[in-house]
């Protein structure tokens, strides 16, 4: 059903803030996706039509950047969006079967909620976070080096309403909700703690140097063998 005066009524004031921050106002579209993300818990018709409103665009064109993002939802889902990595070195270091252990564990599959209402599994592709793989994200947050147990009790404290701290990043864990506001940019005062990323272990460097592995002399012009010659 359409927002109530209530509702839009604080919606406006935020979507005030936020379009005023852009020389063009249909540049402010992903904020405000996040915005009403935040009212909602996922990007609804409604919400769809009030941003296309307030931005002076057509439905169609929401709806193209909304079905273009991952980042939104066009369903409801949990207060905790678990994202799997299974990408090439997650893969490699035991993505697949964590992800395969989280749905067996959970009783769903990929962009389905538990019943509870609590989480949403989700498959996903590079979490920009190889150095700590196998990775995953709880509302963007990481959770490096992980194993299919370690997931599993990540899983069971935030349904038993927990919020483990992350392994980098702000130290209290925002909900669905909660971080789609952060994302519209109205910041929590997070952004400053918790712990940071540490140092790149630079172990494939290492590995190459102990193995005396060094890369191909770039080919020749006219030469894709790289002979040289």
């Amino acid at each position: 059903m359409p927002f109530s005066d209530e509702v839009r009524a604080r919606l406006d004031a935020d979507a005030d803030q936020i379009i005023s921050r852009y020389p063009r106002s249909r540049s402010a579209l992903l904020s405000l996706l996040h915005l009403v993300q935040a009212e909602e818990g996922y990007v609804s018709k409604d919400g769809a039509a009030y941003c296309a409103d307030r931005l002076g665009l057509s439905e169609t064109e929401v709806a193209g950047v909304v079905s273009y993002y991952s980042m939104y939802r066009r369903r409801p889902g949990g207060d905790y969006n678990v994202g799997v990595c299974t990408n090439t070195l997650c893969a490699i270091m035991g993505g697949d079967q964590i992800l395969a252990s989280l749905s067996e564990h959970l009783g769903v599959g990929p962009d389905e909620t538990t019943p509870d209402g609590m989480v949403t599994l989700q498959h996903v592709e590079c979490n920009a976070a190889c150095d700590y793989a196998p990775v995953v994200m709880v509302n963007w947050e990481f959770y490096d080096n992980m194993t299919p147990d370690s997931a599993r009790g990540l899983v069971d404290e935030l349904r038993a309403g927990e919020k483990p701290v992350p392994s980098r990043g702000p130290a209290r864990l925002c909900t669905w909700r909660e971080a789609a506001r952060v994302l519209a940019g109205f910041p929590d005062g997070q952004a400053g703690d918790g712990p940071a990323a540490g140092p790149a272990t630079l172990a494939g460097l290492m590995l190459a140097r102990e193995n005396g592995w060094t890369a191909p002399e770039p080919a020749a012009k006219g030469d894709p063998a790289g002979s040289g010659q």
